[in-house]
């Protein structure tokens, strides 16, 4: 195997990431369609639309990774993107936006499991993987730093027209797949689909089982990968319903986009910091530490955010946890998972993280509408408490940890 062949491929998902997160319409597409009539209840379904579609089609949009590339996945990813965002400005009615969160999700599945399938493997066959937590720190980073971007840019945009965010992201997305076109495929992947795809038509189905049998698997033989995805997405999915909903909860308080897209960029510069330094404050604090201080953070943000008239401060200080959680998590599961399997097991932890969205976002709009945002939000922090409380009991009752 020629040395360091697949070097390019860490530069191009660099930049495809910078292309991927200038979403220019992240942090103001719930304000948009609220401009727009749609109620709460209707967000909160749409966004539960887009995470029952996610949890249905994330371990075979994995599995096509793992069968017909990565970086077949990521081009078709962007596709769908794109048309999601096309009906998502434009569709008059709520089941057009419906076909738009559908498209979104597919565009989220095909891209999950593939990106870090596809970073990890190309470090992998170049004997490079020991550098894969500064590899993937440098990605959040740069994922931050497009999302500050982003964010205040969106912000600004959509306070002279929407048009001009959605316009845009969707050039950004174009660029995108460009981009994606001159990844090189992993050369291991072309050998199993080969071997499991002699016929194309009548081997899908088949080949698609094997993938999720062999998964399940690896996770019986190594139920600390169950645990790890378990733990980081229930946090995921907290700390992304604050980020939506806190975009109507500051509209009713009078914040407007730019003010609110400036907000969110102090967020993902907190984030981008502790992302950077991850590696570092894993050496410092070791595995057992990340796994009890995020939960803790996620926890003290929460209520703060609640009950306190200072939730944009709070909100900028959760990013620590994002920051902080990102990298890590997926250094120890991808040093635990088998590169034959590592796009289809990743993308069960996107699978874990919609299944909680599901049971979480509709709940929150429900009680926002019914009762108010600030009122929904304690709730909230109320279920992350009964969540994280028996876990951190769990976690630091058992000394030697040897199995999670």
């Amino acid at each position: 195997m020629a040395l360091k062949q697949y070097t390019r491929n860490i530069a191009l998902s660099y930049a495809f990431t910078v292309c991927m997160n200038l979403s220019f319409t992240h942090g103001i597409w719930m304000i948009y369609l609220a401009s727009r009539g749609f109620s709460l209840i209707q967000l909160g379904a749409l966004e539960a639309i887009f995470h029952i579609t996610s949890f249905l089609m994330e371990v075979p949009t994995g599995s096509v990774a793992d069968i017909w590339g990565r970086k077949t996945s990521r081009l078709a990813g962007r596709v769908c993107y794109a048309l999601s965002l096309v009906l998502m400005y434009w569709g008059p009615t709520f089941w057009l936006q419906i076909l738009a969160f559908v498209l979104s999700a597919l565009g989220y599945n095909l891209e999950s499991g593939a990106g870090d399938a596809l970073l990890y493997d190309s470090l992998l066959l170049d004997a490079d993987e020991s550098r894969y937590l500064s590899v993937k720190g440098r990605d959040e980073l740069l994922y931050n730093i497009a999302s500050i971007i982003a964010f205040l840019i969106g912000g600004y945009l959509a306070s002279v027209d929407y048009l001009l965010a959605f316009g845009l992201t969707i050039l950004s997305g174009l660029v995108g797949f460009v981009i994606a076109l001159f990844f090189k495929e992993p050369v291991i992947h072309e050998e199993i689909r080969k071997e499991e795809r002699p016929n194309l038509a009548k081997s899908i189905a088949q080949s698609l089982k094997n993938q999720m049998v062999d998964s399940m698997k690896v996770f019986a033989a190594t139920p600390r990968i169950a645990f790890l995805i378990i733990f980081s997405e229930s946090l995921f999915a907290f700390m992304i319903c604050l980020f939506f909903y806190l975009q109507n909860h500051w509209t009713n308080l009078g914040y407007t986009t730019d003010v609110i897209g400036i907000i969110f960029s102090l967020h993902a510069l907190v984030a981008a910091l502790f992302s950077v330094n991850a590696h570092r404050i894993e050496r410092a604090i070791g595995q057992k530490g990340i796994l009890i201080v995020c939960p803790i953070l996620l926890l003290f943000t929460l209520w703060t955010v609640a009950l306190t008239p200072y939730s944009a401060l709070f909100y900028i200080l959760n990013g620590s946890l994002e920051g902080l959680l990102a990298p890590t998590i997926s250094t120890y599961l991808n040093r635990l998972i088998p590169s034959r399997f590592r796009a289809t097991i990743l993308s069960f932890q996107s699978m874990a993280y919609s299944l909680f969205m599901i049971m979480i976002f509709p709940l929150v709009g429900l009680m926002g509408s019914l009762y108010s945002l600030p009122f929904a939000f304690s709730l909230m922090a109320s279920l992350a408490t009964i969540l994280v409380v028996p876990y951190l009991v769990l976690i630091t009752r058992n000394k030697n940890r040897r199995k999670l």
